[in-house]
């Protein structure tokens, strides 16, 4: 069974999936996995030079700061990456052997229509406990964080896409609901 992990940045997908490998889930990490094609492909350091600007690689390293900066200037700007970047994310999850996938963005981007997915869960968080995790994690401003999810579809539409729904507010256990949802997909 094919799985797709995804919500919405700072809802907590990345310790969903950690608790996925306590009991033995491997999780295909898209962003990771996008860095390193990026880093090592050269064909995609050509695309992405074309498309921004050279100043987007220095000595054949990313650097983030202008990706971030091309990436807010222009909602059009997301597409093109991303018509560069998933292509070669999708190939190479399928290849992978991997069963489950996590992708912030699976819906934004249409990323769920280049790769076969059985089902889909959903990390939510209270939008408060977002800004508050991208501040301390990535060391932005509210503004930048608020920037940042607003580029995202709203968690009710991504909720209302996908089959299951983690809660991670901080209340609700976590745990319990791996657990359950593991056993549902059995």
């Amino acid at each position: 069974m094919r799985v797709a992990i995804t919500g919405g940045i700072g809802s907590g997908k990345s310790y969903v999936c950690r608790l996925l490998a306590q009991h033995g889930i491997a999780v295909y990490d898209s962003d990771a996995h996008a860095k390193r094609l990026i880093h090592t492909s050269l064909e995609l350091q050509q695309q992405l030079s074309r498309l921004v600007g050279k100043a987007i690689f220095v000595g054949g390293v990313l650097q983030k700061g202008v990706l971030a900066q091309y990436l807010l200037a222009d909602a059009q700007h997301t597409d093109a990456i991303n018509n560069i970047v998933h292509p070669a994310v999708a190939y190479d999850f399928e290849q992978s052997g991997y069963e489950w996938i996590e992708s912030a963005i699976l819906f934004d981007s249409g990323f769920d229509k280049r790769i076969q997915l059985d089902k889909v869960v959903c990390v939510t968080a209270p939008d408060e406990i977002r800004i508050a995790r991208i501040m301390q994690r990535d060391h932005l401003s509210e503004e930048k964080a608020h920037a940042w999810i607003a580029k995202q579809l709203p968690q009710s539409q991504v909720i209302a896409r996908s089959d299951y729904n983690i809660i991670n507010d901080g209340v609700s256990d976590l745990e319990e609901q791996v657990t359950t949802l593991l056993a549902t997909l059995k």
